[in-house]
């Protein structure tokens, strides 16, 4: 199969809008424009497609309403505008879905929503019922209460996040480019539209430029939102929201825009959720010896392998796990809290009882809560 028709056989999509699109590059929500997208969304669901749908555009609907010169750099400013935006952009999708005799639900979440275990499940449960019902989700972030230490800093990741969530099989980054070029093409003409590569591709980091004045996010992040996709074994699209029937050329199998596939087996929903885990709270420095134990074992790190640590973390909390360049290996739950650990690490684990005084876990973070990044 190719990996167009990979794509056209695809039964679960998350799609992302981007706020230059919804909103006009900022005039106002793009009424006509969200009424076609919605149009393909609705023909896509009669062919048997379910479709998650993670919009941007609340800031900066927001701003407009609020006739404001630009999109405000304080943070209670942001959210002010994110709660007057959010009104206008979900009564837009309601009525253009209600035309169509359509249902849908708005779910705002936060980082937290889903780096807690339980909070997680609840979410992927809710999703996958509103889309066994027929609704669409219409997903933003909740930028009315989110603060940096808690925000995923740009709708791409979540819309990456998303498709981990729900384990979706595509997840369409609808932007006002044609995709992702080898050079920027309202500079350079010869720009060459890069048409399929892998998601993993490090290469492809050098073609991403910066963002735009009313998003957060660049060809970068979409670059990063389709590596976070991959680890579910989603392919990713990244097209242009304002080709007309763009949704559906799309599911015809039409070579259009920049597709990236997933180069590695996707892997278990556990793992998944740890890896959504934004925000570590420490690091461990290991050494060479087990950085190889987990790249080519899949073993769990041992705390005779860690060289150093920094951070204040709990047991139980998120840490990264880099080796002695500093590049990040692996991520996950530490069975020590910061202190414990700063007294054991580069001892062999028969020593924890004598260190601690007391029988602790043989693993500085055992392999089911570890994930290679």
């Amino acid at each position: 199969m190719s990996s167009r028709e990979l794509l056209k056989a695809a039964r679960v999509w998350v799609i992302k809008l981007g706020s230059s699109l919804v909103t006009d590059n900022g005039k106002g929500l793009n009424r006509d424009a969200i009424a076609s997208w919605v149009a393909q969304i609705v023909k896509l669901q009669e062919q048997g497609i379910a479709v998650v749908l993670v919009s941007s555009g609340a800031v900066a609907e927001g701003v407009a309403r609020l006739g404001l010169s630009g999109r405000p750099t304080a943070i209670h400013e942001q959210q002010a505008a994110a709660a007057v935006g959010q009104m206008g952009l979900i009564e837009a999708y309601e009525q253009c879905f209600r035309a169509d005799g359509k249902h849908t639900a708005q779910i705002l979440l936060t980082h937290d929503d889903l780096s807690n275990r339980t909070r997680y499940l609840n979410a992927r449960s809710t999703l996958n019922t509103l889309l066994k019902m027929g609704v669409t989700p219409v997903i933003n972030e909740n930028d009315t209460v989110v603060t940096e230490e808690i925000c995923f800093g740009d709708n791409d990741t979540l819309g990456g996040l998303v498709a981990n969530l729900i384990n979706a099989q595509a997840l369409i980054i609808m932007t006002d480019q044609d995709g992702l070029y080898n050079a920027d093409p309202r500079t350079n003409r010869d720009a060459e539209l890069i048409h399929e590569a892998s998601s993993t591709d490090d290469s492809l980091l050098q073609f991403a430029g910066g963002s735009g004045e009313l998003g957060k996010g660049g060809m970068l992040t979409k670059l990063r939102a389709a590596r976070l996709a991959a680890r579910s074994g989603t392919l990713t699209v990244i097209v242009n929201g304002n080709t007309p029937d763009i949704l559906l050329e799309l599911q015809a199998g039409r070579e259009v825009g920049t597709l990236l596939l997933p180069d590695k087996q996707p892997i278990a929903a556990r793992k998944q959720w740890l890896a959504s885990h934004l925000k570590a709270s420490g690091k461990l420095v290991l050494d060479e010896g087990a950085v190889k134990v987990l790249k080519e074992s899949g073993r769990s790190l041992l705390p005779v392998g860690v060289k150093s640590l920094s951070g204040s973390f709990q047991r139980g909390s998120l840490v990264a796990c880099v080796d002695e360049s500093g590049k990040t290996i692996a991520r996950g739950l530490v069975n020590y809290d910061a202190d414990e650990a700063s007294k054991i690490i580069s001892k062999s684990s028969d020593q924890i009882l004598q260190i601690l005084g007391y029988e602790g876990e043989h693993e500085m973070i055992h392999r089911d809560n570890l994930v290679l990044v």
